[in-house]
């Protein structure tokens, strides 16, 4: 469709696919490099990673292909309090317990998400994504300033609408059957639960950016469902 191919020549592609960053391992830089080098987009899901293990990643992959790649962030959450419940921990530890590990502790401050956006911007990477939110207004002028072709994740029109507005060259419309976690903004307060056939068809008819179809498409028919 003339979506699709605006699409792939925004990003310099071959087929409108973009491997899902999946932070926390799974999406390694040969996995990465591989979907690149069979014309999709790889995407290094770097959410976790310190500034120099981000960096040391993308060249790992660029080691690895020339062609097109991208990197997904973590928007950073705002003030939020340190307390743990009790009942998660307490829960928590019986799973350890049953699985023969050490009990759970309360995770290490967040990375620093300006840090990590540096690292893109000074490698440059041709493709930054990111998820839960909108970068501060400065840091995503310094990301279109570089050229980047910066893409966003909304899981209502709303959202959608708002990336659109903060200058995203597209936008990840992400129906409520996706895997592990969900994009939706901080802002946003209740969830929203809208399935992907219904939200992807809204998404595209309230932006005028190319749309990315995500949310529990799993084969050929998803594919052609979206």
């Amino acid at each position: 469709t003339g979506s699709a191919e605006r699409f792939r020549g925004l990003l310099g592609i071959k087929f409108p696919l973009i491997q899902a960053p999946m932070a926390g391992g799974p999406s390694t830089p040969a996995l990465v490099a591989a979907v690149s080098e069979a014309g999709g987009l790889g995407t290094l899901g770097a959410g976790y990673l310190s500034p120099a293990d981000l960096e040391s990643q993308i060249a790992e992959v660029r080691s690895l292909t020339e062609r097109p790649f991208g990197v997904n962030l973590f928007i950073p959450p705002g003030e939020v309090s340190g307390d743990v419940s009790p009942a998660v921990f307490s829960r928590l530890k019986e799973y350890a317990r049953e699985l023969g590990v050490d009990d759970p502790e309360p995770a290490a401050s967040a990375v620093d998400f300006e840090e990590q956006v540096r690292v893109v911007i000074d490698s440059k990477v041709p493709v930054f994504s990111f998820t839960f939110g909108i970068p501060e207004g400065r840091i995503m002028d310094k990301l279109l300033e570089a050229g980047l072709k910066v893409i966003g994740t909304a899981t209502c029109v709303r959202e959608a609408r708002e990336l659109e507005r903060a200058g995203c060259s597209a936008v990840a419309a992400q129906g409520m059957e996706a895997g592990g976690h969900r994009g939706t903004f901080q802002s946003t307060g209740d969830m929203p639960l809208v399935g992907s056939m219904a939200l992807i068809p809204q998404i595209a008819d309230a932006v005028s950016v190319p749309v990315i179809a995500s949310g529990g498409i799993m084969d050929g028919r998803g594919i052609a469902a979206s």
